[in-house]
């Protein structure tokens, strides 16, 4: 039995449909990523099923309990670290954790939170003068307080460097190693593709694909982009549109300079066409590149959108 069911959930803002008849199930030890452009659905259905907004219609189930009767219970079950946190700033980290901890009828020891968000050294200080990374490894800490079977985490990297958010990565495993379900939000691609077990693209409050990182990707598998660099000239580059545009495969072809690229659904044949052409013409070639593919190129593919921070 799946520890989250969501059926048919949506939700209106006067004429404005936020979330239009979204429906998934997560698995207990899951990390599963909810992504898409701003104003996509993402946090008001994270707030739905964290309790904060009521859906105008459809059911939320976490473990086998919902909201309308076992409200206490699900409560306790729960960790949530929403996208902005309201921190107490004259408050140490320790104070910090140990007040959220009393809210709750079982809390983890705060030295063991404290340890495994590698705050240890810092407990003594004020929140005032922690950085992003600090402030937000305090608050899934504060959302680990309750030893949660469920953790909810909305866009926690956001605005953080690349290694304050490389160290949240390392945080999120360590809860999947835990046992812990991880429902997570994120702009960010590479996130979403390093850490989820699935991945569910929104846009426009519906979800338009649902499946593991890898096998989204697979989908689009079978169209490569090559890129192909000649000496100087964008003579060169220019002239080989001409050429390559006509193999079998190719879907699309343009140059930028001296850079020739295309994408094609028959790789292997395009380069070898590619390569006879420039061998008989006496054509430099100095460098080639095939891109592999990656969770934003699904996502532009999905959306016909330019991914949107």
């Amino acid at each position: 039995m799946p520890i989250l069911e969501v059926k048919e959930l949506r939700k209106t803002f006067q004429s404005v449909v936020a979330v239009d008849s979204i429906s998934f199930s997560v698995e207990a030890g899951e990390i599963f990523t909810i992504i898409g452009p701003n104003g996509a659905g993402k946090t008001t259905t994270l707030e739905m099923i964290e309790g904060l907004q009521t859906p105008d219609n459809g059911d939320i189930q976490l473990k086998g309990l919902n909201w309308k009767s076992d409200s206490k219970r699900i409560k306790q079950m729960i960790g949530v670290q929403p996208q902005t946190s309201a921190l107490f700033d004259l408050l140490t980290v320790y104070e910090s954790l140990d007040v959220f901890a009393g809210f709750y009828e079982r809390s983890r020891p705060i030295e063991e939170i404290l340890d495994f968000i590698n705050l240890g050294d810092h407990r003594k200080k004020f929140v005032k003068t922690l950085s992003g990374g600090q402030r937000q490894r305090l608050a899934i800490g504060i959302a680990l307080v309750n030893d949660p079977d469920i953790l909810f985490l909305d866009e926690p990297t956001t605005g953080l460097d690349p290694q304050a958010r490389r160290n949240l990565w390392d945080i999120i495993l360590k809860l999947k190693g835990l046992g812990k379900t991880t429902i997570l939000t994120t702009h960010y691609m590479e996130e979403a593709e390093k850490l989820s077990d699935r991945v569910c693209i929104v846009d426009q409050g519906k979800i338009i694909a649902l499946d593991t990182p890898q096998n989204l990707i697979q989908l689009l598998a079978k169209e490569r982009e090559i890129h192909l660099t000649f000496p100087s000239s964008m003579k060169e580059a220019q002239n080989m549109v001409q050429v390559v545009k006509d193999y079998p495969g190719v879907t699309k072809v343009h140059s930028e300079q001296n850079v020739l690229l295309f994408s094609t659904t028959s790789s292997e044949e395009s380069l070898y066409q590619l390569f006879k052409y420039t061998t008989e013409n006496q054509i430099e070639v100095r460098q080639i590149g095939i891109k592999d593919l990656s969770l934003e190129d699904v996502f532009i593919a999905f959306t016909g959108k330019e991914w949107r921070d």
